[in-house]
Order: structure tokens, then sequence, then C-alpha cells
């Protein structure tokens, strides 16, 4: 009870200070501006003092990120953001714009209003400039997000909306994946034109970049904007219109080591099949395995490529040199397996075959049999030599050929001659066959019919073993042919492929704008 007594005092002495406090005054300023502001305010009224002068807006643009690309559907998306559309050829951004103009009926004095100095009031309220894209490809057409607009004291307005963009963009592969692309993005007033509206760039450098996030696949070059004026057919008053390019670089590093490396590495296990021996039953079978991997990852890389006509992409003209040439070293391993496996009862050698894969390419390429180092000046004296056994060939007896002796006695027919007691005799043993000289005595004991029939049986079978001897022995030079000619075939094609597969290379990378962007 003594304590109840003591804090009514205490009480009764804070609701007097409550009670003698001045009261506060909130909320009325900004209701009694707005209020003054708008009711009499139309929102069809372009905002000059003067209507014979245009009002000047101020034009800005503002980019965050690139996000990502997506090379099936051929989409680049971005944050700030940018949507590349390779496939519909097709820029969809995402971006501040920022509108700036002055409304001289949006003026006030800040004394009047408790110190007011700006209001954010709904675009509806306000008459603000029909500023769309010109190049738009979206189905709405306009596709920003409608905020607030920052109204000052002096009558400045500021009206920045977000947005999601389409824009129709000519997309360049030539040069992919090397390659830059440009997209414009052309604003303007879609009724006032240049006399009424005159639109201004807020900074001359172009599009704002302070914000912007590097990304992975796409280097920002710059994003320069331009102000232009064009009279259109349609109408005599010329139109104001600001044009932002964005210049993008595509990052190639992925591209080189994912697309290109592969692409040589398969390239030069097709090259090396051309060292491989024949006889291993591999040959073909290492080039047809090859040409189908490389069917298989030309298939992969076709769904990231751009599907459009216009033009061939360097990329794709580098796999189509590559794929021509890992065809071609199929048929070319069919053609030495041919040649291989060729033999003398099926195939004689022509003589043009002769001249080039056994002498004049082999002496090119540095290439020689054991034993038989080939030059200029033997490659000459064996064919001189050649065409002079064949001359004395035809030109000596049967017997001769046969037994590859001289042939003396080929003018001296059956004569008979005697000197003392030594007479002797020739007898003409058959055709292209010259007896020694016997002895009278001799030729009586033996009996001359008798001799001469055994001799032609000696020398039918002699005749028949020599033949077969030399027939085994030019089947053996020809096969041996045949697979030195196959071998220089090899040696060639992987000289001239190789060749290929490098200038093929170091040409597309020399071709390119520019090789490695990291």
């Amino acid at each position: 009870m003594v304590r109840n007594v003591r804090m009514r005092p205490t009480l009764v002495a804070v609701l007097l200070i409550v009670i003698m406090l001045p009261g506060s005054k909130q909320g009325p300023h900004e209701k009694l501006l707005l209020n003054n502001l708008l009711s009499s305010y139309n929102v069809l009224e372009r905002p000059v003092a003067n209507e014979s002068e245009p009002l000047e807006v101020k034009f800005g643009l503002t980019l965050q990120q690139i996000i990502d690309v997506d090379e099936k559907n051929q989409i680049l998306t971005t944050n700030a953001w940018l949507n590349l559309d390779e496939k519909n050829q097709l820029l969809i951004t995402n971006i501040w714009l920022s509108l700036e103009w002055n409304d001289y009926n949006l003026r006030w004095n800040e004394s009047d209003y408790g110190g007011i100095k700006d209001l954010r009031i709904t675009p509806n309220k306000l008459w603000k400039p029909d500023v769309l894209m010109y190049n738009s490809a979206d189905e709405g057409f306009d596709g920003t997000y409608q905020t607030n607009v920052v109204v000052k004291h002096n009558g400045s307005c500021l009206y920045v909306p977000p947005g999601i963009f389409k824009s129709t963009c000519k997309i360049d592969i030539t040069w992919f994946p090397f390659d830059d692309q440009h997209c414009d993005m052309k604003f303007g007033s879609w009724t006032y034109d240049g006399n009424q509206l005159d639109l201004v760039l807020n900074s001359e450098e172009g599009g704002d970049l302070s914000d912007f996030i590097t990304n992975g696949e796409w280097y920002l070059i710059g994003m320069p904007g331009k102000k232009n004026t064009i009279v259109y057919q349609c109408c005599p008053e010329p139109y104001v219109d600001v044009t932002f390019t964005i210049q993008i670089r595509r990052r190639t590093l992925y591209y080189f080591f994912n697309l290109i490396v592969p692409c040589v590495l398969i390239s030069s296990m097709a090259l090396l099949g051309f060292t491989l021996p024949p006889d291993s039953g591999e040959k073909l079978t290492l080039g047809v395995t090859i040409l189908l991997s490389l069917t298989v990852f030309l298939n992969l890389v076709a769904e990231t490529l751009p599907q459009v006509s216009d033009a061939i992409p360097l990329l794709g003209t580098y796999f189509n040199c590559i794929m021509f040439m890992v065809a071609s070293s199929v048929v070319l391993t069919v053609v030495v397996l041919n040649y291989h496996h060729r033999t003398a009862d099926i195939h004689e050698m022509p003589q043009w075959i002769k001249s080039v894969f056994l002498q004049w390419l082999p002496w090119i390429l540095g290439m020689s049999r054991p034993g038989k180092k080939l030059t200029r000046k033997t490659i000459l004296m064996n064919n001189r030599m050649k065409e002079m056994e064949l001359k004395e060939r035809s030109s000596k007896s049967l017997l001769a050929n046969v037994l590859d002796i001289d042939d003396d006695f080929r003018n001296i027919t059956g004569t008979t001659s005697s000197a003392g007691n030594n007479a002797t005799t020739t007898t003409n043993l058959g055709p292209g066959f010259i007896r020694h000289p016997t002895t009278i005595e001799d030729s009586n004991i033996l009996g001359t019919g008798t001799f001469q029939r055994d001799l032609q049986l000696i020398l039918r079978e002699l005749q028949f073993i020599t033949n077969r001897m030399k027939k085994a022995d030019e089947e053996a030079e020809v096969i041996s042919d045949w697979k030195f000619a196959a071998m220089v075939v090899d040696r060639f094609c992987l000289i001239i492929f190789t060749l290929f597969t490098i200038i093929a290379t170091v040409a597309v990378l020399l071709s390119a704008p520019h090789i490695i962007v990291q």
C-alpha cells in the first residue's frame, strides 16, 4: 500500500510532461504536393514551355553480365542481361534503360512542402516518352517493366525501366569459332519526330559497363552508342534514334582444345596407318575405324554449329578437309593392299608403273632396296642394259638362251672336215643345238641317230627345268616389284597427307581473325 502511494506522484509527472509537449505534424506535405501537382496534370501534354522547341530526353543503357550460350539451339543468355539467339538471328537482352527529361509541370518549392526534394510516381499518371526498340522481335514488342518515375523539385524526371528485349541481329558465322558478333539495338520515339523530341546520349562512350561481370565463353569488346537522324519514306519529318552496338567476341580456348585438337589427333592416326605393314592384316581395319570415329565426332560437333546456310563456318571447312583426307587415305590403303598382293600369273606390271614406282619415285623419296642404291645415273644405266640384253637374246639361238652361254657356232650347219687322221664331223642335232665335233670312229660306234635322240631328250628335260627355275625367279621378282611399289605408295601417301594436314591446320589458324581469346 505504501509502495503504490509513492508511485502515484511519478505517473502524474510523466502525464504532465506528455501533455505539455507540442503536437507533431507528419504526412500532409507529400500528400498535399501530389494533389497540387497531379490535380491539373494532363498525361497527354508534352511537357515543354514552348511547343515550338523539342523536348530533350537523355537516353542511356546498362549491361551487366553474359550468362550462357546454348550452341545446340544457338542461344546466348546474358545477365544485364544478354541473350543471343543465333538460330533465329535474335539478340535477347535484359537491360536497364535510363530516360531522363525535364517536366516543367512538375516543379515545386521545397520550403513550401516540408523540404520534400523528390517524389516516386507511377508512370501511368505522368507523361513519358514513347521510346521503343525499332528492331524488336518480341511478341509484345515492348519488353520493359513499368517502374516508378523519380521526379525532383526542379522538374527533372528519371525513368529506369528494366526489361527483356528481343532484337533482330544478323549473325555472321563465317569465322566460327573465331568470330566476332556486332548486334545493334535501335531505340527511338515511335510517334514524336525530331522537332518534338530529341534523344541525346547519356554518355559519349555508349552503354554503361561498369558493373559488367566477365563470362567464360564470350568476351565483351564494347558497347558504343550513336545518335542518328533519319527521314523515313512514310514521313517527311526527321526522326531521331539512338543505336547501341553490342560487340562480343567468342572465347576460342574451349573450341580449340575440344574440337580442333581431337580432330588433328584423329587425322594423325590415319597417317600412322600408312606405316603399318600390309601383311599385318589390320591396315584397312585401322583406316575404316578412324573414318567411322571421325564421322561420329563430326556428328557431335555438327550439333553445336549454327544451323544457317548463309556461310560455311571456318571450323566446318576444316573438318570437311580432314574428312576428305581420311576418306582418301582409306581408298589409297585399298590400292596399297591391291599392289601388295598381286602375283605374276594374274597381273603384269606395266612399263609406266616400273618407271614411276620402281625407279623415279623411290629416287625422289630416298627409298631403295637392300643392296640396290638408286640414283639417276643407275636408273639410266639399268634401262640401257635392259635394252641391250633384249637385243642380245633375240639374236642368240634357243640352246644358248636356255643354257645362258655364248652362241659362237650359230652360223655353222652340219659340215664335215678332215685333216689327216684326225678327221672330224659336225652334226646338226636339232634346231638351235650345235654338237661338238667327234671322231668318225665314235660316230660309227654310238650311231648317229640314237645319239641325236638322246641328246634331244636331255635338252628337252634341261629346257623344262631351266624354264621352271627362270619362271619362278621371274614370278618372285614380279611379286617383289609389286610389294616395293606398294611400299612406295605408302611412303608417298604418308608424306603428302602429313603435309596436307599441317598446311590445312596452319591455314585455318592463320586465316582466323584471332586464334585464342582466354
